[in-house]
């Protein structure tokens, strides 16, 4: 009888005979696909690099301010897609540094000699589409901070993010199941939170070659200031390998050392106040901003902090989170389960990761901040905390679902989902209570406003609102995923 498929074809196609007899299993081999050539590899990274570029320079020479940012989010997001598998998807000299680095410190990463290419590429890549898109638009832009912003406060956004943009890279090749499909997502995202906040202070490009590009469009007026762009973007980059190899220790082995280091609690600590830093200072820089898309980019900021250390502490980055995690009695899956101490400490680190946000961005400011508390719309105090409460709850339930249901957790969306529930309730509750949805946020906030204009009694009243919200988010999820998360028998 003809050879036909096996039901389970992982199981390889068999041969019955007509006299019922069944020949054994063949086994298939299967190629793997030849790995791609230098010349491929370099080819893709001036392409990525060069249609990145193209796409930053026409935003910023036709003033996109609405919808610039998502516009090079979305192509970094396709690039990184389409070409991830062929170069690794770096288009930016700063992520070639910090792989390069991370490799000089013991871990997995590129050469110096491929990291040496690659930024040549770029580099060539980049000039090339800032004239295309000069001529296509018709218009030159000059690299250089916002009128009000000197070279360190610049420099310093673009050292943070670059830091962001780098360290979330650092993490995707090992984030945990479901990688293959967020890894795009999360890159793009970053630089969705990156270019809304600090792109009012320094344009957000976190890309030494960008910076390059674009400031040789002003050779003839103003031109120098993409050295002192690359040199904070380099230290950011620098920066974010040292701190990679605190969150993940595990990377960096000798392969004769059979003795694998192991994630602590430093490991777990360090991502919980980098997520939480990270996440309020996005929020605060979008809102001294008054950024078109201030919630759709700190939804962003959290969806790819978390797909790039959820594996890590859980990515809570927000103490009502983790009292709904303490209070569900849950495990995170891909994190190491937590004890209610070392719960509590992630708690304070989150906040004390809130706090030096807030000093952050107050200083980036030159002393500007604003007040925790309502809107635009006049309100009182239980409409206040009805909407806190309410998606606050939305926040920690959904994080719960996401996160550590069988039945309904989701290694590929959690992040995106979960970020989804900032840009909800922000833009939801912006005029009635401000959208902190974190008690990480409101002292944060406060701090920044050195606890004036009744900003301490605020801080208080939301955290606690917050805290309240996941802890009824905690038992609605044991009342809903409690009995199909259970285990169920296996039927004979």
């Amino acid at each position: 009888r003809p050879l036909r498929p096996h039901p389970h074809p992982s199981a390889g196609p068999h041969i019955e005979a007509s006299n019922k007899s069944v020949v054994p299993r063949t086994t298939q081999r299967v190629m793997a696909p030849a790995p791609p050539t230098r010349q491929a590899q370099l080819v893709a990274e001036f392409l990525g690099t060069f249609l990145l570029t193209f796409t930053v320079g026409c935003n910023v020479m036709l003033k996109n301010a609405v919808w610039g940012g998502v516009s090079i989010g979305f192509i970094v997001l396709v690039l990184t897609y389409s070409l991830g598998g062929i170069s690794g998807a770096f288009f930016n000299p700063a992520i070639c540094v910090a792989s390069g680095v991370r490799k000089a410190l013991g871990g997995h990463g590129i050469a110096m000699v491929t990291v040496l290419r690659y930024c040549l590429v770029q580099i060539v890549a980049a000039v090339l589409a800032a004239f295309c898109a000069s001529l296509l638009c018709h218009e030159s832009v000059g690299l250089a901070p916002t009128p009000g912003f000197g070279w360190l406060r610049a420099g310093l956004c673009e050292l943070l993010y670059t830091f962001m943009v780098c360290f979330v890279a650092l993490n995707m090749p090992v984030a945990g199941e479901g990688r293959e499909h967020f890894f795009g997502m999360a890159n793009g995202f970053v630089m969705v939170a990156g270019i809304y906040g600090a792109g009012a202070i320094s344009g957000g490009f976190f890309n030494p070659a960008i910076s390059i590009g674009l400031d040789f469009l002003s050779l003839t007026h103003g031109f120098g200031w993409c050295a002192v762009y690359a040199i904070f973007q380099l230290l950011g980059a620098v920066l974010a390998a040292a701190v990679f190899k605190v969150v993940r220790p595990e990377d960096f082995v000798r392969p004769d050392d059979f003795s694998r280091p192991r994630r602590g609690a430093l490991s777990e600590l360090m991502a919980e106040f980098v997520g939480s830093y990270l996440l309020v200072l996005t929020l605060g820089l979008n809102v001294m901003a008054k950024s078109p898309a201030g919630a759709f980019a700190i939804g962003g900021a959290l969806a790819s902090l978390m797909y790039a250390l959820g594996a890590v502490s859980g990515a809570h980055f927000n103490p009502a989170v983790t009292m709904a995690v303490m209070v569900s009695g849950r495990e995170v899956f891909h994190a190491p389960r937590k004890s209610g101490g070392q719960l509590g400490l992630c708690m304070l680190v989150q906040v004390l990761g809130g706090m030096l946000a807030g000093v952050t961005f107050w200083f980036i400011y030159h002393g500007g901040s604003f007040r925790l508390g309502p809107g635009s719309m006049p309100t009182n105090w239980a409409s206040i905390t009805t909407a806190e409460f309410f998606f606050a709850f939305v926040l920690c339930y959904a994080f719960l679902c996401l996160t550590t249901s069988r039945t309904t957790g989701s290694p590929a969306m959690y992040g995106l989902v979960v970020g989804s529930c900032i840009t909800v309730g922000m833009n939801a509750a912006m005029r009635i209570s401000g959208g902190a949805l974190n008690p990480a946020v409101a002292i944060g906030i406060a701090t920044s406003h050195r606890f004036a204009e009744g900003s301490l009694y605020a801080s208080f009243a939301f955290s606690v609102t917050h805290l309240v919200a996941g802890v009824v988010a905690a038992l609605v999820f044991k009342g809903t995923h409690g009995a199909v998360d259970s285990d169920t028998k296996v039927e004979s």
